[in-house]
């Protein structure tokens, strides 16, 4: 799931966005409100996180453009400005949820995840595909109650997948899910992602895999074939 995260205090961005990464989130940051208007245009993020003291504008400027596009992306706002007139008007504009600084990195990835889960945006506490279950507070896989060893990528792939069961995932979305601006993405890094993701399943004894449809992207169904049968060597 990729976020996007607008804030200037550039130490605090960096220390939140390290602690989402390892909650298994990408994070793109921004500093400005400028670099925020441009990052919404340009890449599809399942929640933003919004500072409101910015150094060109206020915060809530970014808000009621997003919504004067009907881009209804989910924004939790970030702010030590705790009045009631203040979260009214964010809340007016359009925001999701409020929370307040300093906070713990545990609430705020609770609130990130409880925003997920609303309709419309990427449901489930527990998500389920055949026998595979996965934990998305706790970042838990198991195939037929037996853990699942993955790295921290292949969880994240499975997690995207799983949320858009039973529906074609192109290249390009998942890798705008799985990777931030800035990180080094090679030409066949999904493909290898995938690959090693299949071959977990499999030796699992997984019910549900993934399929490769060429050209078009990536499915996971029940009953998946196997990484011959789909063209994968």
């Amino acid at each position: 799931m990729r976020l996007l995260l607008i804030e200037d205090n550039r130490r605090l961005a960096s220390l939140t966005a390290e602690g989402l990464r390892k909650a298994g989130f990408a994070v793109d940051c921004v500093h400005t409100a400028d670099e925020a208007a441009a990052a919404v245009t340009v890449a599809g993020y399942d929640a933003v996180l919004l500072d409101l003291g910015l150094p060109d504008a206020d915060g809530l400027t970014v808000l009621a453009a997003m919504r004067d596009r009907a881009d209804t992306t989910p924004v939790l706002i970030l702010t030590a400005r705790d009045g009631v007139e203040e979260r009214v008007k964010g809340l007016n504009l359009g925001a999701d949820d409020y929370l307040l600084k300093p906070f713990a990195l545990e609430e705020l990835v609770a609130r990130i995840r409880a925003l997920l889960r609303r309709p419309g945006a990427a449901l489930g506490i527990a998500l389920h595909q055949g026998n595979i279950v996965f934990d998305t507070v706790n970042r838990q896989a198991t195939v037929g109650g037996q853990p699942l060893d993955l790295s921290r990528r292949e969880l994240d792939a499975l997690e995207l997948l799983l949320r858009r069961a039973g529906r074609v995932v192109s290249k390009t979305a998942l890798e705008n899910g799985l990777y931030g601006f800035g990180e080094e993405v090679g030409s066949n890094a999904v493909e290898v992602l995938i690959h090693r993701l299949r071959k977990r399943l499999q030796a699992a004894g997984a019910t549900a895999g993934v399929q490769t449809l060429r050209g078009i992207g990536y499915i996971l169904i029940d009953s998946a074939p196997d990484s011959a049968a789909d063209g994968e060597s």
